[in-house]
């Protein structure tokens, strides 16, 4: 069927609307099956996020530039459970409220396989969420999630590849 982590990314997206997670849970997917390639439909996920996550606190440059990126990655047509061309539609539109800087409203992304709906539905209820309910845009912890987290291990990782690259010069 579908990745764990999937539906961990729909869950979250549609559930709490933790879009920091949703990038956090895919991009750990992409790194283990399609690592290095940026085409790949789970980055075009995690740019979505991004996107959002940029948009609902008001960074529109940001959200602009993100959901560009993936509005090119989802020209091609990948098979998520998505209709992709609702997606597109979808991202279009997202695009021009950015454009305009209009403030953040949550939304869904059209899920047609109904096996996936369902599956993601009860992951959603069975974490205490309600699918479909909308961002509590009053959660500081939630919209500005990057500023809080420990950020130990990535700085780690940064030191070690400069260390690497500095030795092999």
């Amino acid at each position: 069927m579908y990745p764990q982590e999937y539906i961990q990314f729909l869950t979250h997206f549609h559930g709490d609307r933790d879009y920091f997670e949703c990038h956090e849970v895919l991009e750990e997917l992409w790194k283990k099956t399609d690592s290095g390639n940026k085409d790949s439909s789970w980055v075009g996920l995690i740019l979505l996020a991004v996107s959002t996550y940029h948009h609902r606190r008001g960074n529109f440059k940001g959200a602009k530039r993100t959901v560009e990126k993936a509005l090119k990655i989802f020209e091609t047509p990948a098979n998520l459970g998505l209709d992709i061309p609702r997606l597109n539609t979808l991202l279009k539109e997202r695009l021009a409220l950015i454009e305009t800087e209009t403030a953040y409203t949550s939304f869904e992304l059209p899920i047609c396989d109904p096996v996936l709906l369902g599956v993601c539905k009860k992951s959603c209820a069975s974490a205490g969420l309600v699918w479909g309910q909308g961002s509590d845009i009053t959660n500081l912890s939630l919209i500005h999630r990057h500023k809080l987290r420990d950020r130990t291990d990535v700085i780690r990782e940064r030191d070690q590849s400069l260390k690497m690259r500095k030795g092999s010069e």
